[in-house]
């Protein structure tokens, strides 16, 4: 009796010393444990995703209900999001879903056609999210998925004090005339329609009629840059689009929008589908055309032929193409090349000091 008195005595200590050691060890995880509910997904959030793919995420606390933008990868901003909802550790996203034709007939009309859901499952970690994009395989053999892994943003500070800004030297991001001397593709498998001549700097994605579509690269800088003044010339022929990404994560849209109304995807100094120009200031195609821009502290200043079309604007976060979802790391200066032509010369950027 005395020995399974004992026993038990010692299985109790034991499962005693056991309970704190998990407790402490919970108390320790505590920091990267899952956090449960709807209030600590709200806010914005940047991931990335692929090899260099960037999204910026939204979550949206509405009367009786969550909502959420989203943007993913190349494509604009969605407001709205088919459904949004928290259920345990875990945040669900959908997406609109992909319909596919199954089967078609002799004529090839459709047959049967089916709508596979898209969604986005997301858990967070302190200030950091990871999770997939899943959708089903078409062949009903499982999913297919791409894992997220980002960080929240912190909040926007308020407009800064443009006429205190201090400046560094300028530096000429155009450095020999004849080449392309500190400036690479982003992408090494796509071809390099960019080229250097008397100090302009053109892009010429020539497709031949009847042939596969050749994909051309983006160019941007070596180096790094973090908050500036950047200013050059662009010449945009007829129906052409290009854009200059500040800090490889925000467009400026250069567009031929001589002849359209305002808007904030396809106008010459918007930032794309973030901030709509406040004016018309461009010129017809085939003109040289200035743009001055100033980044710092998540606000844009753009001014076009000397007119400011956007005056201290904040941006929430990346645009669609970004290459770089942190918003505080230094980036590069990078020239939309994958879709016309364009030219562009006389590029300096003079670093902001303060």
């Amino acid at each position: 009796m005395k020995s399974f008195t004992t026993s038990i005595l010692m299985t109790v200590v034991a499962l005693g010393c056991f309970w704190v050691s998990c407790s402490e060890k919970r108390q320790d995880s505590d920091a990267t444990a899952p956090q449960k509910g709807v209030s600590s997904y709200l806010g914005q959030w940047t991931f990335g995703f692929g090899q260099r793919s960037v999204g910026w995420l939204k979550v949206r606390q509405e009367e009786g209900y969550l909502d959420a933008d989203l943007m993913w990868g190349g494509g604009g901003v969605f407001y709205g999001l088919p459904y949004v909802y928290v259920a345990g550790e875990n945040l669900f996203l959908g997406r609109n879903p992909r319909n596919v034709v199954l089967t078609r007939d002799a004529e090839g009309q459709p047959l049967l056609s089916r709508g596979y859901p898209v969604w986005i499952e997301l858990t967070r970690h302190g200030d950091s999210i990871s999770g997939y994009h899943l959708s089903p395989k078409i062949d009903g053999t499982g999913l297919d998925s791409v894992y997220i892994k980002g960080a929240k943003l912190p909040e926007m500070p308020p407009a800064p004090d443009m006429g205190k800004l201090s400046f560094g030297e300028p530096v000429p991001l155009i450095k020999n005339n004849g080449d392309l001397t500190g400036w690479k593709l982003i992408e090494d498998d796509l071809k390099n329609g960019w080229t250097m001549n008397e100090g302009v700097l053109t892009n010429n994605p020539v497709q031949t009629e009847g042939e596969e579509h050749v994909r051309y690269g983006n160019l941007r800088t070596e180096d790094l840059f973090e908050d500036f003044n950047l200013k050059l010339e662009v010449n945009v022929p007829p129906k052409s689009n290009s854009g200059v990404y500040l800090r490889g994560m925000y467009e400026v849209q250069v567009a031929d929008s001589y002849d359209r109304p305002l808007n904030w995807g396809g106008s010459m100094g918007a930032i794309y589908t973030r901030i709509t120009p406040t004016v018309k200031a461009e010129k017809p195609a085939g003109e040289w055309q200035d743009l001055d821009i100033t980044l710092y502290k998540r606000h844009v200043t753009v001014k076009l032929n000397g007119v400011t079309v956007i005056d201290n604007q904040p941006v929430d976060g990346p645009t669609g193409g970004a290459i770089q979802s942190d918003i505080t790391a230094p980036g590069p200066i990078y020239l939309q090349g994958d879709h016309t032509a364009v030219s562009y010369r006389n590029i300096v950027l003079t670093p902001i000091i303060n």
